[in-house]
C-alpha cells in the first residue's frame, strides 16, 4: 500500500546491513561504546546518510517513504542506542544546514556528513536549558569576523566523537525568539571541550557528553542562515527529530512483543505454557492494537510530509504515543519474562533501560501534551 518494489529492495538492504554490521556487535558496543566513524562510513558508503538529500551534496535524492523504510529498519537494532546515534545524523544535526545553510556549509559539512566521514551532533540543551529551548545562556557574539562562543551543553548524543556541532547559541538581547544564531562548530577548534562522557541508565552503546565552550572562535561563514533566526530553524528542525523516533518505536515494539510471545510458548508454568494464560494474550493484543494505531500514525505524517503540509499536532502525538506505548510495552514484557527478565543477559532488560529516554529526550511527554493542548486551543 505505502512501499512499493524499490522500497522494499532498500529495506532488504538496510535489514542485511543490520544484521551482519550492528547486531553481532551489539553485546560488545554497550560495554564500550559503538565506533561512529567505522560504522557511518559504511552506512555512507551504501547511501543510507542522505536519503532525502540533494545528490548535488552526494544524497540520494529520495522520499519520505524511503527515509522511513531506513527507520524501521534500525528500530531492528538489539537496543536504541546505535539508532539514536544513527538518528542525530540523519534527521537532527543535518537538516538545518540542508535547508538553511550556504552551499560552504554544505560543501564543507553535508557533503562529508552524507558521506560518512564526519561525525555530527546537534547541540542545543544545557544544564538550566533543556525542554525550556528559550533558557539556553551559551552566547555568541560577533568580533572580527568570527562569533566568539562561550557556555555549555549537556546531553549531547554523539559529543565524545563528533566532528561537528550544530549548536544554538544567544546571538542578542532582549529580541525575543529572534535573539539566536545555529551555528556549525568544528569541534577542533581552540577552546573546546569534551569535559566528560555521561554515565547514563541506557542508551549504553551510544556517547552521551558534556562539552565547554571558551573563547571559541567560530567562523562567521559557519553561521546558518540569519543570525536572528536560529532558534526558528531550531523548531523546524525538532519535527524532523521527533517524528525520526516513531517508525523504529513501531518496529522495536513488535520485536519486543515478538520475543515474549517466543518465550511464553516456551515457558511452563504449573504444567501449561504461559501463553495460554489469557490475561497475557489479552495485554498483548492490547498493545499490538495500539502499536497498530502509532504504525498507522506514522504512515499519516509521512503523507503529511510529503504532501509539504505542517504535521507539528500529528508529530507531537505520535511523539507522546510512542514514549508512552514503547515503555509500558518494555515494562509488561519484562514482567512476563519473570526474574529472567531481570538479567542483563536477557535483551529484554536492554529495551527496560533504553525505551526509558523516549518520554523525555527529545521534547519531554508533557511538553507534547502542552503543544498539543495550544494547538487544539485550549
Amino acid at each position: 500500500m505505502y512501499f512499493d518494489e524499490t522500497h522494499e529492495a532498500f529495506r532488504a538492504s538496510v535489514k542485511k546491513f543490520v544484521d551482519k554490521e550492528i547486531n553481532p556487535h551489539m553485546d560488545e558496543w554497550e560495554e564500550t561504546t559503538v565506533p561512529l566513524h567505522d560504522l557511518f562510513k559504511k552506512m555512507g558508503a551504501l547511501g543510507f546518510l542522505g536519503i532525502r538529500y540533494d545528490p548535488k551534496y552526494g544524497g540520494q535524492g529520495l522520499d519520505y517513504w524511503y527515509e522511513t523504510v531506513l527507520l524501521e529498519e534500525i528500530g531492528h537494532v538489539h537496543g536504541m542506542g546505535v539508532p539514536t546515534a544513527i538518528a542525530v545524523q540523519t534527521n537532527m544535526a543535518t537538516p538545518a544546514i540542508e535547508a538553511f545553510g550556504s552551499e560552504y556549509l554544505k560543501e564543507t559539512y553535508l557533503r562529508p556528513a552524507i558521506a560518512g566521514d564526519m561525525v555530527s551532533a546537534i547541540a542545543v540543551t544545557e544544564p538550566d536549558a533543556g525542554s525550556d529551548v528559550f533558557a539556553i545562556k551559551t552566547r555568541a557574539v560577533k568580533k572580527n569576523g568570527h562569533y566568539v562562543l562561550n557556555g555549555s551543553k549537556t546531553y549531547i548524543t554523539n559529543g565524545t566523537q563528533a566532528d561537528f556541532l550544530t549548536l544554538l547559541a544567544r546571538t542578542t538581547d532582549g529580541d525575543g525568539y529572534h535573539s539566536f544564531g545555529l551555528f556549525v562548530v568544528p569541534t577542533d577548534l581552540d577552546g573546546f571541550h569534551v569535559n566528560k562522557k555521561l554515565d547514563k541508565v541506557g542508551l549504553r552503546s551510544s556517547d552521551t557528553a558534556e562539552l565547554f565552550f571558551d573563547d571559541v572562535r567560530v567562523p562567521a561563514e559557519n553561521l546558518i542562515g540569519d543570525e536572528h533566526e536560529g532558534f526558528i530553524y531550531q523548531m523546524r528542525q525538532f519535527q524532523h527529530e521527533r517524528f525520526a523516533v516513531l517508525p523504529g518505536s513501531v518496529t522495536a515494539v513488535q520485536d519486543m512483543i515478538s520475543m515474549t510471545v517466543d518465550y511464553l510458548r516456551q515457558r511452563v508454568v504449573f504444567g501449561k505454557p504461559l501463553i495460554t494464560k489469557q490475561v497475557l494474550r489479552h495485554r498483548l493484543a492490547g498493545w499490538i492494537t495500539r502499536n497498530e494505531a502509532l504504525k498507522q500514525l506514522t504512515y499519516h505524517i509521512v503523507r503529511m510530509k510529503t504532501e509539504g503540509r505542517d504535521a507539528t499536532r500529528e508529530v507531537s502525538m505520535g511523539k507522546l504515543l510512542a514514549g508512552q506505548l514503547i515503555s509500558e510495552v518494555a515494562t509488561g514484557c519484562l514482567q512476563m519474562f519473570g526474574g529472567m527478565g531481570f538479567m542483563n543477559e536477557t535483551l529484554i532488560s536492554r529495551y527496560f533501560r533504553d525505551t526509558r529516554i523516549m518520554s523525555i529526550g527529545g521534547g519531554a511527554d508533557e511538553v507534547m501534551c502542552e503543544i498539543i493542548s495550544r494547538i487544539e486551543g485550549f
